[in-house]
């Protein structure tokens, strides 16, 4: 078990790693390869200070060959899902498992918004999670909304668990329909029935990735340390509002490390 968990690669991510590490805690970071990050495609990065005209990509790649130098574990994957079992944290990572006595958040944020349908139906045909609730479908037909380079992975793992899959990957207009329940997908006007929906993305909604977690207009409502309401649970960047700015991502991936770690100091 790590003393600390932390989800979500990038500025936020790495700062808190960086942080925790030194000052003696173990530490795990999942996310997803570098090279889905949103800033990774940046030909010059010009507002992060002391590094002008730096790419997206060697300053992702500095971050994170320091964050490796100072004994931070990199576990690459999708956090699929994150619970509180009591002493510890839990997160699930594609069919892998882990656990952290503090867990921090640094998830960024998904632009584009739920889809239409999406929050209505969380829980009652709608998943994020391949592996908790694949089993649910045996036999049955889901739809894959694949936003992810893994998706093709993740729907072969539904098929092996005997579920029929209609693979999604395209852009455009979606919406999840129903009546008390998911029924079908609906993309750009052309509905295909199915009995569940997975959707995968890069980044999740705090309260989708773990129950019970508060939120602001879209956002993980923390305070000034960066904690969220839950004991225990951090957050830091874009997923916790504008401005979305890598300073700020940095500054506040610092400030909720070392809020963890005192949290761990003072007994958990």
């Amino acid at each position: 078990m790590w003393d600390i968990l932390i989800i979500g690669g990038g500025p936020a991510g790495y700062s808190a790693a960086m942080t925790a590490a030194r000052r003696k805690k173990s530490v795990a970071l999942v996310s997803l390869p570098i090279e889905e990050s949103a800033i990774y495609p940046s030909h010059r990065v010009e507002n992060y200070p002391g590094l002008p005209g730096i790419s997206g990509r060697e300053l992702l790649e500095r971050m994170r060959e320091q964050t490796r130098s100072l004994g931070v574990e990199l576990i690459e994957g999708r956090a699929t899902a994150a619970m509180d079992m009591g002493k510890s944290f839990g997160v699930a990572i594609g069919s892998d498992f882990t656990e952290g006595k503090a867990l921090i958040l640094c998830t960024g944020t998904d632009r584009a918004g739920p889809i239409a349908g999406e929050r209505e139906f969380l829980g009652r045909g709608v998943s994020y999670c391949v592996t908790c609730d694949g089993m649910f479908y045996r036999g049955k037909t889901v739809a894959v909304l694949g936003f992810t380079k893994d998706a093709e992975t993740e729907a072969q793992l539904l098929r092996d668990m005997g579920c029929t899959v209609k693979l999604f990957t395209k852009k455009g207009s979606y919406a999840i329909t129903g009546e008390s329940r998911a029924e079908g997908v609906s993309f750009n006007g052309e509905t295909t029935g199915c009995d569940g929906v997975f959707i995968l993305r890069a980044s999740s909604a705090g309260d989708s990735l773990l129950g019970g977690l508060a939120m602001s207009e879209g956002h993980i409502a923390v305070d000034r340390q960066q904690c969220t309401n839950l004991r225990g649970v951090f957050a830091a960047g874009d997923c916790t509002g504008e401005p979305y700015q890598l300073a700020k991502a940095a500054g506040e991936g610092n400030v909720a490390a070392l809020s963890a770690c005192r949290y761990l100091e003072e007994g958990a």
